[in-house]
């Protein structure tokens, strides 16, 4: 008698909104993106936000879609979710979670230690309501508290972290903060005006250069004539014998 093995299915949605706040939201595309940009040119990075991610085969049940994750040695590409045994078993090295004013403790510490039992090396929670940003990194199996968090560069990203009035800013290791999409396209803006004003000076400088061309070019024009009225002047005097230098 054959027997059929039933298929275990990985769902790719967990029913949970991605945010339950605009700044949650943002921040969360914010950070993905940023760490999206900064590995945009290696294609074994792949960085995902609100992705189902099952760290056990076998068992659908444990899983976590962190706020935003970032996966060394796995290539890019479209995912309904993560299912690490599909992944060579390699799971997120970096995760971001921004939390949410209906968060209780209870939950993050169940985040926390789902991070801690599952290999993440480091995570970062930071809570825009009170401004506050913490992080962990694993050290000899273990995720510990890091401290201070202010300026602290993540080893896996190069990238620093700062708190400021307007809340968390990221730093790329070449000091270009991380972006929203509506800064982004002020700062497009603001370089497409730049380039429009540099172009406007360099067609004025070419413009005054063009004139003094002219002008140099009158100032010759004159010049040659006045030789050639003094050639002819030269000339007529020589006809009446008379020395034109001698006058």
């Amino acid at each position: 008698m054959q027997v059929t093995t039933q298929e275990i299915i990985y769902p790719s949605s967990d029913g949970q909104p991605m945010a339950e706040s605009t700044i949650q939201y943002e921040l969360i595309v914010k950070i993905k993106e940023g760490c999206e940009s900064l590995f945009k040119d290696d294609p074994n990075v792949f960085v995902a936000a609100d992705l189902l991610w099952y760290p056990v085969e076998g068992k659908p049940e444990i899983s976590q879609a962190p706020d935003t994750m970032v996966i060394f040695g796995r290539p890019k590409g479209d995912r309904p979710s993560y299912i690490q045994h599909r992944e060579d078993n390699i799971g997120p090295q970096v995760v971001f979670e921004i939390r949410s004013h209906n968060d209780s403790n209870t939950k993050m510490n169940k985040k926390l230690s789902f991070y801690q039992r599952h290999g993440v090396e480091e995570y970062y929670l930071y809570d825009p309501q009170i401004n506050e940003l913490e992080g962990w990194q694993r050290i000899e199996g273990d995720l510990e508290v890091i401290e201070p968090m202010e300026g602290w560069i993540s080893p896996r990203l190069g990238v620093r972290f700062e708190l400021g009035e307007d809340g968390l800013e990221i730093y790329r290791p070449n000091g270009e903060k991380f972006l929203s999409y509506a800064e982004l396209e002020e700062e497009r803006l603001l370089d497409r005006q730049r380039l429009q004003q540099e172009s406007q000076r360099a067609e004025q400088a070419n413009q005054r250069a063009e004139q003094a061309n002219q002008r140099a070019e009158q100032a010759d024009q004159r010049a040659e004539q006045a030789n050639q009225i003094a050639q002819r002047l030269a000339a007529k005097l020589r006809e009446l014998n008379i020395d034109p230098d001698s006058i």
